[in-house]
């Protein structure tokens, strides 16, 4: 049986294990990042929309945030976010084109000289700010959780992948690239990942993944984890 490694945070590596286990291969659970909620003290005032890259920033709401911003307009990034979105109580949710850069683009000319909500996570790329802002947009961002590395002891990462190669590896974040780098690099790991395919949720996480000990680097189609798991069919 094909073996994947799935590096996403516990919450969503459960989830991404029951897809793998459905289509036949058996997952490998090593959570190299976790999102941990931040404090939300206020919210700015006279804001025309709602704007949401990620759902975590809706998971790591406060309940209270949520109910204040629920009435307006809220832009989601694609499906997922969208269906987190509606699932906190947002009334109005349009889910977006899949990249934080393409829904920054469509929203451009609709929000141009007014205010957005940007309910975001303190790790993030600066894209989706900018195109706003360089459109006249006013956005106003406000972090609900922040993304944080877990460590692990090599004996650990063994009794984990039960000291066997392999097959595939999903990396979703540039986070988590680098510290896949970082554990392929060390004398007792590297046997581990000599042969993986090494499957990368964008271009900027498969740059993450450097020199890693494998050559074979694949990059999704869309950054979504559809696209991945299709390489993984593939």
């Amino acid at each position: 049986m094909v073996r994947v490694l799935v590096t996403r945070p516990a919450s969503g590596a459960s989830r991404t294990a029951r897809r793998l286990e459905d289509q036949g291969f058996q997952p490998l659970l090593l959570p190299l990042t976790r999102t941990q909620a931040l404090p939300v003290d206020a919210l700015p005032g006279d804001v025309a929309a709602v704007a949401i890259t990620s759902a975590n920033a809706i998971r790591h709401a406060p309940r209270e945030i949520v109910a204040a911003l629920a009435a307006l307009p809220c832009h989601a990034v694609g499906a997922r976010t969208a269906q987190a979105a509606r699932a906190a109580g947002f009334l109005s949710v349009d889910e977006g084109p899949g990249t934080a850069e393409a829904l920054a683009d469509a929203l451009a000319g609709s929000l141009s000289g007014r205010s957005v909500v940007y309910l975001c996570g303190r790790v993030r790329l600066p894209a989706f700010e900018a195109r706003l802002s360089s459109a006249g947009v006013d956005v106003r961002a406000v972090e609900t959780y922040d993304t944080i590395g877990i460590g692990y002891a090599d004996a650990a990462v063994l009794e984990r992948l039960s000291g066997r190669p392999v097959d595939i590896a999903l990396v979703y974040s540039a986070r988590a690239g680098t510290a896949i780098r970082e554990l392929a690099s060390r004398p007792a790991l590297r046997g581990l990942f000599e042969t993986t395919r090494f499957l990368a949720l964008s271009g900027r996480v498969a740059a993450a993944l450097g020199d890693i000990a494998g050559t074979d680097i694949r990059v999704a189609a869309r950054p979504d984890e559809d696209a991945l798991l299709a390489l993984v069919r593939a």
